[in-house]
């Protein structure tokens, strides 16, 4: 067993004593697999312990004794970030959630109660049986956590026409800094009862709470989709063509991916993507029967009036599925090809086009590659930075070309993340984007909630 001292306390014993057997984790075997998540923070620390709690109750032990002794907590969830906010701290512990895996479905409500660790596939194979749907899709749902998706308020591919993860976020269970365990909005469909507390902690990257039970909003069963496929010669046309749809209709997707991220998918995947194509865009309409069809056909001639190359349509749903698929495996198909910084830069729609020529242009003028995916419907964008870190120049240049997309986006009206949250690898950033009268609310909320700035400190705020 290893303790530390901290201002003369010996720091484990009382936790070890306090929890379960085996709670507390301190082999260095293991804990080392928890000092980072998927953003891979070349500083993060070496964690006193990993706790893995199963209940409110567990959490209001681990809190009360770390503001005793001023230990930092940083919360963990599946460790999918890519943001570095679950970056473990020297001298801190890691609380990780991924053993709070309860749910309950309520079809009448269409309301589910669960816990954090959960995978989002899990809830929503779970709601599924009840012939509902919970909408918020990253496209790592199948490995992240509904507790990480409330942290950085997570989005995915249909929230162009659903919306995001605060919007399916009826009530909340959360114990602060000091231990209390609180209650935030609840299952009714109308409730405007005080301040939106709910909201306040959703996004708020661990920094003023731990999410230890959500009730989720549900809806019925998605209908069948009719999915369009386009191709286009140039970026150009094809952020036109996102707008063209815009202006019409609200699909339930609307995805963008460029030529490196076609390539390296088809490298991987061998579906006959077109490899000579600039970019290519995945749309799809979820409507109530025929109507679904008469959307495809109107995004389909919107694509061909602005210079598709070639439109595919289906109605087939594994047909569409597959070509979803294609989109959700683009990061890792991209980073087969090197090392990446992965970006989460977002712009209002009308401006889509200036970002995606923007990166074009700090692509070429720091010599890197920079794939670029999007939720294009809601002018969300990833570009992917490819780069050798054993090579320094290169390692620079990339380091040089992240900042500069982020100064990119805020110069045109936009924001430094969309959905991955800030975490500690976008925090220098943040100011430049909400200026410094946000900046001093955001603290001056920080303080009143976690005084002694033990709750993921360095992250977010």
């Amino acid at each position: 067993m290893i303790t530390r001292s901290i201002g003369g306390v010996s720091t484990l014993d009382g936790l070890i004593a306090d929890l379960p057997d085996g709670m507390v984790v301190t082999d260095p075997a293991i804990t080392d697999g928890y000092r980072q998540d998927r953003a891979l923070d070349p500083a993060a620390g070496k964690p006193l312990a990993v706790v893995r709690p199963l209940t409110t109750e567990h959490v209001q032990t681990i809190m009360r004794w770390a503001s005793a002794h001023r230990v930092p907590v940083v919360p963990r969830g599946a460790g999918s970030g890519l943001s570095g906010g679950a970056t473990a701290i020297d001298e801190g512990i890691v609380l990780s959630t991924e053993k709070m895996r309860d749910i309950t479905v309520d079809p009448v409500t269409r309301t589910a109660v669960c816990q954090p660790g959960l995978f989002n596939a899990e809830v929503k194979k779970a709601v599924a049986q009840h012939n509902l749907w919970y909408p918020p899709d990253p496209s790592s749902f199948e490995i992240c956590s509904i507790g990480g998706n409330i942290a950085t308020n997570a989005g995915g591919l249909c929230c162009v026409k659903y919306g995001v993860t605060t919007d399916y976020v009826m009530g909340l269970q959360i114990v602060l800094a000091d231990g209390t365990a609180v209650r935030v909005g609840g299952p009714r469909l109308k409730d405007v009862a005080g301040l939106s507390l709910t909201k306040l902690f959703v996004g708020s990257e661990g920094t003023l709470g731990i999410v230890t039970e959500i009730t989720l909003r549900l809806l019925p069963k998605q209908h069948r989709s009719s999915t369009v496929v386009a191709n286009f010669a140039t970026v150009e046309a094809a952020t036109e063509a996102v707008l063209g749809v815009a202006c019409q209709m609200r699909p339930s997707m609307l995805e963008f991916m460029d030529a490196v991220a076609i390539n390296a998918v088809e490298d991987k995947l061998k579906m006959g993507l077109d490899r000579d194509a600039a970019a290519m865009l995945l749309a799809a309409s979820d409507e109530r029967g025929r109507s679904a069809a008469e959307d495809a056909e109107m995004i389909a001639g919107v694509f061909a009036e602005k210079g598709a190359t070639d439109v595919f349509s289906t109605d087939d749903p594994d047909e569409g599925e597959a070509f979803v698929a294609a989109r959700r495996f683009a990061i890792p198909a991209v980073e087969a090809k090197g090392t990446l910084l992965l970006e989460d830069v977002g712009v209002p729609l009308p401006r889509i086009g200036d970002l995606v020529g923007g990166v074009a242009r700090i692509a070429a003028d720091r010599d890197v590659m920079i794939s670029l995916i999007a939720h294009a419907g809601d002018g969300n964008t990833h570009p992917l930075i490819v780069y050798d870190p054993s090579d320094a120049a290169m390692a620079e240049r990339a380091d040089r070309a992240f900042g500069e997309i982020m100064d990119l986006a805020i110069g045109l009206g936009g924001t430094i993340t969309g959905e991955h949250g800030v975490g500690r690898l976008k925090r220098p950033w943040l100011a430049n984007q909400i200026g410094p009268e946000a900046m001093e609310l955001n603290r001056r909320i920080k303080a009143a909630l976690d005084p002694e700035n033990i709750l993921n400190p360095g992250a977010a705020i």
